[in-house]
């Protein structure tokens, strides 16, 4: 069974409202952005190695470092298979710095695009500029609703009612 499998399994399987969720959570979340805020001093640096030795190089467990290139693998220039990742596999963390953000900002995960050390990256102009743009795209734009006594959108003439809108 591959690691990704076993952390989804694991992970997507507590339930955050017992206590031993919350604290799961509460302790990955923690990781996740000490993770973040070293990778984002130097956004640059191409991060390699096998997924233990990025584990003990951020000081965290094996399952939390799967947890993390689960969760960071659409920011990156080129993903990694972690469909197949096991505790030797190489890996490559190569941050698109625009699309992390994004990202972030689409989960909501506000602990981790409002980190300070987004402000030497990105401007604030350009920040805003991304948010508004990652919280746009999930907006769904219904088409104004036609009233049974409007024209019929087909372009017939008719009343809505008594063309397209016709019980039949």
């Amino acid at each position: 069974m591959s690691l990704l499998k076993d952390w989804r399994d694991y992970a997507y399987g507590l339930d955050d409202r017992t206590p031993e969720g919350k604290q799961f959570w509460l302790n990955y979340f923690n990781v996740e952005k000490g993770i973040y805020q070293q990778l984002l001093k130097d956004p640059e640096e191409v991060v390699t190695g096998t997924v233990q030795e990025l584990a003990d190089r951020y000081e965290t467990t094996l399952q939390f470092m799967v947890g993390f290139l689960d969760g960071i693998d659409e920011s990156l220039k080129t993903p990694n298979d972690i469909e197949t990742m096991e505790a030797d596999t190489q890996v490559s963390i190569d941050i698109d710095i625009e699309k992390l953000y994004m990202n972030m900002v689409g989960c909501n995960a506000e602990w981790l695009y409002t980190l300070e050390e987004w402000d030497a990256l990105l401007s604030e102009e350009r920040r805003k500029e991304l948010f508004r743009q990652e919280k746009s795209s999930k907006t769904v734009v219904k088409p104004p609703k036609v009233g049974r006594n409007d024209p019929c959108p087909c372009g017939s003439g008719k009343k809505f009612k008594f063309c397209c809108g016709a019980n039949k």
